[in-house]
């Protein structure tokens, strides 16, 4: 009777084990990685840019970590989206507790070309410069509460 109960859950346990792996692939990942590293990357290795492909853009080779070396990936052709700009992959240093650190920032599309992720930007600056809420010249201080216009003219 003990062994049929422990066969009958052992069981049970692989089917919703295997259903729960099954919807992970299904489902997009919510967290973002973030790759921080005490070593500067090495300098870039030399590549020659391929004549333009129509539709496509150039991603630059980079270096990732992988197993805490940094091992270089070679640059290919991504697949142009209408209305963005490609901003490729790369290695910016940040300074954390006063010691020099590396974060690698991944490739993206950016909608309004200034390499700021779109996600960082509200609505207003983004699609409406004017009203109270855009920003006319591009200082970050609202058109509500900005009392000078840093434009050029």
């Amino acid at each position: 009777m003990l062994k049929r109960i422990a066969m009958t859950s052992l069981a049970a346990a692989a089917v919703f084990s295997s259903a729960a792996m099954a919807s992970a692939w299904l489902t997009p990942a919510a967290a973002q990685v973030n790759i921080m590293i005490g070593t500067p990357p090495p300098a870039p290795v030399y590549e020659a840019v391929p004549p333009t492909r129509a539709g496509y853009v150039w991603a630059p080779g980079h270096y990732v970590l992988v197993n805490d070396r940094y091992v270089w990936t070679r640059g290919q052709w991504v697949t142009t989206r209408a209305g963005y700009s490609y901003v490729p992959a790369s290695w910016e240093r940040v300074y954390v507790g006063g010691r020099e650190q590396w974060r690698f920032v991944p490739s993206r599309w950016d909608r309004d070309g200034d390499g700021i992720p779109d996600r960082y930007q509200s609505q207003s600056y983004r699609y409406n410069e004017r009203g109270p809420w855009g920003d006319r010249d591009h200082d970050g201080i609202p058109n509500a509460y900005d009392r000078y216009d840093n434009r050029r003219w």
